[in-house]
């Protein structure tokens, strides 16, 4: 294997160093290069000149190229290869698909006409260059076959589901509507989450849903044991008629949200969120309708409607206790898809409004797919080995 040569990275910190931040684009050069060039060491096994027997082709010099970043144009030498072998440097390959979205967007409504001088500043500082409505449909079109690959690709068996829809607003028909992202995620058997599907459309009706679900089966997802969601009249449905053999629980952060609308004075509000996470928290299941029958009494007289409240929803949290203890922190709620919400809107809301359901799709889907990269390449996210308490 080709050993990593660093001593060329100097240069780029001695740039950093003799001019400050004016210094990042030719630092910028000299790293890309450098990595590339080492990149390329790896795949060819050895190193310039090298003679060993696990050589797999031959370096082949240079190739000028330009990258078009936010730090401006950088001049960098792309290296070659011969003899057979393919190679392209990953740190170009990869382009960060999210921010290739986000731009293509942004190029859409510049071209479209729907776009304002703020959108226009915008599209210049992330792209630091003006666009043609030619090169945003040949870069668009590349974009969403390599998406749509991924939003189809084959799924295997996965125990535990977790889903999730936000809104977005977008025009259809000269109007202004929000537009619904559901979102699938799941862990594999051996631990890893990734990100299933994503589908956009008018509402979270049942029929969304139940499309959406039914496109996961379609695709190969099966062995789904567990599945956590908010309580949603279409999903809950989509769910009995898609995975009804499935356990459900209820989002215990949305029963809290929940909970609150129901809490008649402001200074209660602390107390009620504690009895709460004291009867979602409890080791066991004996211990939690103890605790639930215990609260609803207790509020039965200063706050009627929590009480009702709390005897007929917070049942919808117990099918956690089904776990085995060291997976219900991480299943009691939709947390990990909360967190892929909070990403998707950190760049959407540079939009505010999409010029089509196409424009959003592509750019959430774009966020996920890198993000399931992450996972699925990154440490496991729970244990299921039953030694270790882990499975349900």
């Amino acid at each position: 294997m080709a050993q990593v040569q660093n001593n060329k990275i100097n240069p780029a910190i001695q740039e950093i160093i003799d001019s400050g931040l004016e210094g990042m684009r030719e630092a910028m050069v000299i790293m890309f290069n450098q990595a590339m060039f080492i990149e390329r060491s790896q795949v060819l096994n050895a190193q310039p000149y090298e003679r060993t027997d696990d050589r797999q082709g031959y370096a082949n010099g240079f190739k000028p190229k330009t990258l078009k970043t936010r730090l401006g144009e950088l001049p960098l030498m792309i290296p070659q290869v011969r003899d057979g072998v393919e190679f392209y440097p990953s740190c170009l390959e990869k382009g960060i698909k999210s921010e290739r979205a986000l731009r293509l967007t942004l190029a859409e409504m510049y071209i479209s006409g729907v776009s304002t001088r703020k959108v226009e500043k915008i599209l210049k500082e992330l792209c630091g260059l003006e666009v043609t409505s030619s090169e945003v449909s040949r870069a668009t079109k590349l974009l969403d076959e390599e998406l749509e690959k991924w939003r189809n690709r084959p799924l295997g068996k996965c125990k535990y589901l977790q889903l999730d829809a936000r809104y977005e607003k977008t025009r259809r028909d000269g109007r202004v509507l929000s537009t619904a992202v559901l979102v699938a995620t799941g862990i594999n058997e051996e631990g890893y989450r990734s990100v299933l599907g994503v589908s956009t459309g008018i509402s979270e009706a049942e029929i969304h849903w139940r499309k959406f679900l039914l496109s996961l089966k379609e695709r190969g997802l099966h062995g789904v044991e567990y599945v956590v969601s908010d309580d949603h009249e279409g999903l809950r449905k989509a769910l009995q008629t898609t995975f009804g053999s499935a356990s459900w629980n209820r989002c215990h952060v949305h029963l809290q949200r929940n909970a609150s609308s129901y809490v008649p004075r402001v200074a209660m509000r602390k107390e009620v969120a504690t009895d709460i996470s004291a009867i979602l928290t409890a080791p066991d299941i004996e211990e939690a309708r103890n605790l639930l029958n215990k609260y609803v009494k207790k509020y039965s007289k200063t706050a009627s409607k929590l009480s009702e409240w709390m005897a007929e929803n917070i049942p919808d949290g117990f099918a956690v206790f089904e776990l085995k203890k060291p997976l219900r922190s991480k299943m009691r709620s939709t947390n990990m898809i909360e967190r892929l919400n909070r990403e998707i809107k950190r760049r959407t809301r540079v939009c505010s409004l999409f010029p089509n359901e196409e424009s959003l799709l592509r750019l959430v889907s774009a966020i996920l797919m890198e993000t399931s990269e992450e996972w699925e390449s990154g440490k496991k996210y729970i244990s299921l080995d039953k030694n270790d308490g882990g499975g349900l």
